[in-house]
């Protein structure tokens, strides 16, 4: 695999091309300073995940929904006294 380390200047004025080669495989490294270094990297479907927990709340909500136990927002006093401001 071929490493790329470019700055952040370089990155900046090239984007689109940086973007492409970094989806064809080749791995991309961002100099910024002389002590900061950032990989750029494409978001693949098997990166989008939920937890275990945000899929047991999301399956809550459903049932909960479909029963009608919910709550209707008329007002923005309505939405802050769900979110306790």
């Amino acid at each position: 695999m071929l490493m790329l380390v470019i700055s952040s200047r370089e990155f900046r004025n090239k984007q689109a091309e940086y973007f492409d080669r970094a989806e064809n495989g080749e791995q991309i490294i961002i100099q910024r300073g002389k002590d900061k270094a950032y990989t750029l990297t494409p978001v693949k479907d098997k990166d989008l995940f939920f937890t275990p927990e945000m899929i047991e709340r999301i399956k809550l909500s459903i049932e909960q929904a479909k029963a009608g136990k919910t709550v209707k927002l008329r007002s923005m006093e309505d939405i802050k006294n769900l979110l306790g401001l």
